[in-house]
């Protein structure tokens, strides 16, 4: 069974950064995409950003020229780099891997960003 492991979060002033860490426990074969959601107290979860298996990103209109999504293949790591945080940014984050023609769908526990006025 894949696992998926966050790390990277934490507390940080506005205008800060952090930069976030999603570690799978082994190698996943065929992999589609590779994603961060989050999800605030109260509101829906969020796409925040995606990376395909052809290199593409896409990211949410209100992390867009603030976040970058990268990955590395060989450590089976997917990357989220926050800068210039705001408040609003403040929610649990979580990964997500889908693999195998979408049919295969792995998430992480989830790493909390709180950041601060």
């Amino acid at each position: 069974q894949v696992q998926l492991v966050e790390s990277g979060g934490g507390l940080v002033q506005a205008g800060g950064s952090l930069r976030l860490s999603c570690a799978a426990s082994e190698s996943i074969f065929s992999i589609n995409a590779m994603r961060w959601y989050r999800q605030a107290p109260g509101k829906q979860r969020e796409l925040v950003a995606v990376i395909t298996s052809a290199g593409s990103t896409n990211y949410a209109d209100s992390v867009k020229g603030r976040f970058t999504i990268s990955r590395d293949n060989a450590k089976n790591t997917v990357y989220l780099q926050m800068n210039s945080l705001k408040p609003e940014d403040t929610a649990v984050y979580h990964c997500n891997v889908v693999a195998r023609n979408w049919r295969y769908d792995y998430w992480g526990q989830g790493t909390q960003v709180t950041v601060s006025s």
